[in-house]
């Protein structure tokens, strides 16, 4: 049976959310690959409990996660909780989201008050949970009304089903109008969870400013651009990568040509700091006052470890950051 280090708090920066009264690590640890049929359950446990050893108290999933098959990586979570994990439950920040297709018919996507619903009692049915902690809506629905998905998270807390709800890939206009909508149904946005990188910075232009006057925290997903801001691509694309599977969005997205020569000179100035590239990616994003966590995916304890190590990294000069702004060809922005 797993037990746990005694020392996990201390390894861990914990932020508080917002100003709600929830903290989250300033590191967690998403369920998006390597949670299906990609790794054993033994291989999963051992990330999971690495995370866990290192104070990691955020486990992110969505009721479509998992390869082959959507709802495999909320199973396999559920299964190593209750076999391994279930004296620490009270510990631990479970959080999933419905959005994305799930299953045949009119019911099983997007954001009524049907599919949410029925979503959430599925998600907890595999994992075995009577509640998660948060509850995110996974994208806007351009068809349904925002009062009707909004009512619909915040009666789900009502119920007992979800303690807090979320926003994931919301754009500020339509967040700010979701977000007043739940404030006035007495079930605040606790979070938005917004794609989020060195290479993505969108969330820069309105959005933090729109999380931090509602009091919502941010949780940035695809930290390191799905793998992008490691030194995994420096020398092209490695068989057996994400990059070179089939079907995978990462290659379109992230591996241009002209990015990979960003790639490049942005490992430099993470040398000189002592650090690999991907530790100095995800301390970039912490470095902004409005980001609560980051959420890091992870193949093995070593590779999760080697995140976590972001935390011990210094912090940027004022020259760091103009050169790295330089590189990424972005406007410098008031305080970096």
């Amino acid at each position: 049976m797993y037990k746990p280090t005694d020392d996990r708090y201390g390894r861990m920066t914990y932020r508080r959310c917002g100003r709600s009264g929830l903290k989250l690590p300033a590191v967690s640890l998403g369920l998006w690959q390597n949670f299906g049929l990609e790794k054993t359950l033994e291989e999963q446990k051992e990330i999971i409990f690495c995370a866990f050893d290192h104070g990691v108290t955020h486990f992110d999933l969505a009721n479509n996660y998992g390869y082959p098959a959507v709802g495999l990586a909320e199973e396999n979570f559920g299964k190593i909780l209750h076999t391994e994990m279930k004296a620490w439950r009270d510990e631990m920040i479970i959080s999933t989201k419905a959005g994305f297709s799930m299953w045949p018919g009119p019911y099983g996507d997007w954001g009524s008050r049907k599919y949410l619903t029925a979503s959430l009692d599925q998600s907890l049915t595999r994992m075995g949970l009577d509640y998660v902690d948060i509850f995110y809506h996974h994208r806007p629905d351009p068809e349904t009304p925002l009062e009707e998905t909004m009512g619909a998270l915040s009666d789900l807390v009502r119920q007992g089903k979800a303690l807090y709800v979320g926003l994931s890939n919301y754009q500020e206009p339509e967040a700010r109008k979701a977000m007043e909508i739940l404030r006035r149904n007495q079930t605040p946005c606790l979070i938005h969870q917004p794609r989020y990188n060195m290479l993505e910075r969108w969330v820069e232009d309105g959005l933090l400013e729109a999380l931090e006057e509602a009091g919502s925290g941010c949780i940035a997903y695809s930290p390191l651009a799905q793998g992008t801001l490691t030194d995994r691509y420096l020398k092209g694309i490695p068989d057996g990568s994400r990059a070179s599977r089939a079907g995978t969005t990462i290659q379109g997205r992230y591996l241009s040509e002209e990015n990979l020569k960003k790639v490049g000179q942005l490992n430099q100035i993470a040398a000189d700091r002592g650090q690999s590239l991907a530790q100095m990616a995800l301390l970039w994003i912490l470095r902004k006052p409005q980001v609560t966590s980051v959420l890091v995916g992870a193949s093995s304890p070593a590779q999760l470890s080697d995140s976590m190590d972001s935390l011990k990294g210094p912090e940027f000069t004022y020259q760091e950051l103009e050169a790295i702004e330089a590189i990424l060809g972005q406007e410098q922005r008031d305080g970096f």
